[in-house]
């Protein structure tokens, strides 16, 4: 480990290792810095994630994927299922393990330094128009001096909370998630499965995600102003031994998710935030894996070119933010509003709009029907929710 890099990426998943491998590619001297002992465990995330979205980086290895998604099933309160197949293009549920260190394989291949079981403690400003890096690595103190640093920690971001940029999350706008890896199962290995309502998962859903040979993701997100009548654990519990009694529960995940609208300002001199610590997360299905690999090859493509042009300033690391309006969070905005109205509709409402769209030919069941339909009562929103899902 060297004293000094022009970049200092923090946080070793999706948009870490993207943000590293895309500096390096640039031409920046930069490491990754990951706390915990292997890149890629634990794994925090539901492992969903569309075909088009990993093409627009990479053709997908084999080894990344457990299970090949063709169509997906969204549950009503009562029972009454919603069967959806995808017209174009599928999705996977991912091997995050294998996933996530081969991107930062792929960040070392490209000169980045990449260091795990590595702590950052702090960091300071330093007078050399850049920061102070300070952090254990394998028992020992270390410094590092840097002209840039990308904060990928996840939504608890401590870099960007250190670095003065506005972080906080309005408490209605996050979930409180649990998820089990189990195992003993007998679930559709094609097809992934979502059971909305109070029952299951108030404020959020309930997901099935196959990996194959009887395994699966099984987990929920639920608003968090119900967490205090009972806790997401007991929701999740209660599915499993209801509908999958001789599950048999392998590992555990549980946290926060922010499902708001995207960070306005995910920068400031000398530092930018990607992924969830940007809070680049869908508002809807939480998830957050595409936008934080492309949010940090922004972040790497655009420190790259500070480090060239030797200004590190938040006027220049403007165009981060409008690479990231450009691609995604224009989007996510309009996704947010969507959620606002979904959360709102009760079960009965719900129930009703299962029927509704079972009525149709199979072949017109799309997610973005599905979405149409949910909003019926704020129709400001349906031209928004047709461009959201166009071609699913």
């Amino acid at each position: 480990m060297k004293n000094n890099y022009d970049i200092v990426v923090v946080g070793g998943g999706p948009g870490g290792s993207m943000a590293a491998l895309h500096s390096a590619k640039g031409g920046a001297n930069v490491c990754l810095l990951e706390k915990t002992r292997d890149i890629g465990y634990p794994v925090r995330c539901g492992e969903a994630m569309g075909e088009w979205a990993i093409k627009q980086f990479f053709e997908p290895k084999q080894s990344w994927i457990a299970a090949d998604i063709k169509r997906s099933r969204i549950v009503a309160p009562n029972g009454i299922p919603i069967d959806i197949p995808f017209n174009k293009e599928q999705a996977y549920v991912l091997n995050r393990r294998v996933f996530d260190y081969d991107l930062s394989l792929m960040a070392s291949k490209e000169g980045a330094d990449v260091f795990t079981k590595c702590y950052v403690k702090s960091i300071d400003r330093n007078d050399e128009n850049g920061y102070d890096v300070h952090l254990d690595y394998l028992g020992e103190h270390k410094s590092i001096k840097t002209k840039l640093i990308i904060g990928a920690d996840g939504i608890e971001s401590r870099i960007g909370r250190w670095a003065g940029i506005k972080t906080q999350i309005n408490m209605r706008d996050m979930e409180s998630c649990i998820q089990y890896s189990v195992g003993n199962i007998e679930v559709d290995s094609n097809r992934i499965d979502m059971y909305v309502g109070d029952n299951w998962a108030p404020g959020g859903y309930l997901w099935v995600f196959p990996k194959g040979d009887g395994a699966a993701n099984i987990g929920l997100g639920i608003g968090s102003k119900y967490n205090r009548k009972k806790s997401a654990k007991k929701y999740l519990d209660e599915f499993i031994e209801n509908k999958y009694p001789e599950a048999t529960i392998h590992t555990t995940m549980c946290g926060g998710v922010p499902c708001s609208k995207p960070m306005a300002h995910p920068i400031c001199d000398n530092v930018m935030l990607v992924g969830d610590a940007a809070h680049f997360i869908n508002p809807i299905t939480g998830g957050g894996i595409a936008a934080a690999m492309k949010s940090g090859m922004f972040a790497g493509q655009v420190g790259s070119e500070a480090i060239i042009a030797n200004d590190y300033s938040q006027n220049f690391l403007k165009k981060y933010i409008s690479l990231c309006q450009k691609d995604f969070t224009k989007r996510h905005e309009k996704i947010y509003k969507v959620k606002e109205t979904i959360t709102k509709l009760t079960d009965d409402e719900m129930n009703q709009m299962a029927l509704k769209i079972n009525e149709l030919p199979p072949h017109k069941i799309t997610l973005g029907k599905v979405f149409t339909t949910a909003i019926m009562k704020k129709p400001s929103l349906i031209i928004d929710v047709m461009k959201m899902f166009a071609g699913f």
